[in-house]
């Protein structure tokens, strides 16, 4: 019974990393980071955003690069740069 559990926990995360290799398309990329085919072409072509180029000419991305797009250049809430403060004089006090 232990064995099953485990087979199908590890069937299911196979399934899981495999969708993330899927390739998205151009459309599915614009629609996904809500933003204009024409931005998205924008950032493509000033190489703002990973992507492939297999034939020379359709665009295609991996969902996690677009995702490492979204979550670029994070900002810190106030409360964890005050944390960051606190730690900084507690280990300048030391």
């Amino acid at each position: 019974m232990k064995q099953d559990s485990i087979q199908k926990l590890n069937t299911n995360i196979e399934q899981l990393l495999q969708q993330d290799e899927k390739p998205v398309s151009f459309s599915e990329a614009s629609e996904y980071l809500n933003v204009s085919k024409s931005h998205l072409y924008k950032l493509t072509s000033k190489n703002l955003i990973a992507h492939f180029k297999p034939a020379g000419k359709k665009i295609y991305f991996k969902k996690s690069d677009l995702n490492a797009y979204l979550f670029r250049n994070r900002k810190a809430s106030d409360s964890e740069i005050e944390q960051l403060a606190v730690d900084k004089v507690y280990q300048s006090a030391q």
